[in-house]
């Protein structure tokens, strides 16, 4: 079986099975106790040896499943939106913004590539390991020129996503940092891939607060081999 696959079993397995070890462990211990009573020192060997490989398999179910599930949670990624490129002229792109809930949105940048950019608040480990998602607000969106001389010159071009006068939980924290206690950091998180036309890209949040950006295989091939 290839790790990855093994990386997919749920956890709620191996902590069943722990459960299971530490039951049949209990039992074990109830019959080591009648064994030590009934003076048999050949079967209290055989049952403290039952004793110790079944705490064994407990701690080392338990061990893997508490592994796993922190190890997914962290590697775990979560949509936050497709792209889709269409060349208007040189240098000059219409996208569309496709968000997880199927809401659009039409926007124009100019440059080469295209920047997207997410406020990130990141929960202490505690919280994370219990469940709790990363929490982010996309910022802004906006073209990159790969020559930095022509950034400098050339119109400039950003797409603002928050909305005067939200209610924003980010900003809370900022202001008052001891009412979100949880709170691990409070970071900016950025991603840009070159544009093509027709090309489609996906953007994703994974749960260290790490943006992700992917073109899918035939944007790939025309960004490795844009004439």
């Amino acid at each position: 079986m290839e790790w990855t696959a093994l990386l997919r079993l749920p956890t709620t397995i191996l902590l069943i099975l722990a459960a299971i070890a530490l039951i049949f462990t209990l039992v074990q211990l109830v019959a080591l106790r009648e064994r030590l009573h009934g003076g048999q020192p050949v079967a209290v060997a055989a049952r403290a040896v039952l004793v110790l490989v079944a705490f064994a398999l407990t701690l080392m179910f338990a061990g893997m499943g508490v592994a796993l599930r922190g190890y997914r949670l962290w590697s775990e990624e979560s949509p936050v939106v497709d792209i889709d490129a269409r060349i208007l002229s040189p240098q000059r792109w219409a996208l569309t913004l496709h968000w997880p809930d199927g809401a659009t949105r039409e926007v124009q940048v100019a440059g080469d590539a295209w920047r997207l950019e997410a406020v990130v608040l990141k929960w202490k480990s505690g919280a994370l390991l219990a469940g709790l998602p990363p929490l982010y607000r996309l910022d802004r969106l906006s073209g990159r020129y790969d020559d930095a001389a022509q950034e400098t010159q050339a119109p400039r071009t950003v797409v603002d996503f928050k909305e005067a006068g939200d209610f924003d939980l980010l900003d809370l924290h900022k202001q008052y940092p001891a009412w979100v206690p949880a709170v691990d950091a409070l970071f900016g998180s950025g991603v840009y891939l070159p544009l093509v036309d027709q090309g489609h890209y996906s953007v994703s949040l994974m749960r260290t607060g790490a943006l992700v950006a992917r073109p899918d295989d035939a944007t790939q091939q025309r960004i490795a081999q844009p004439f």
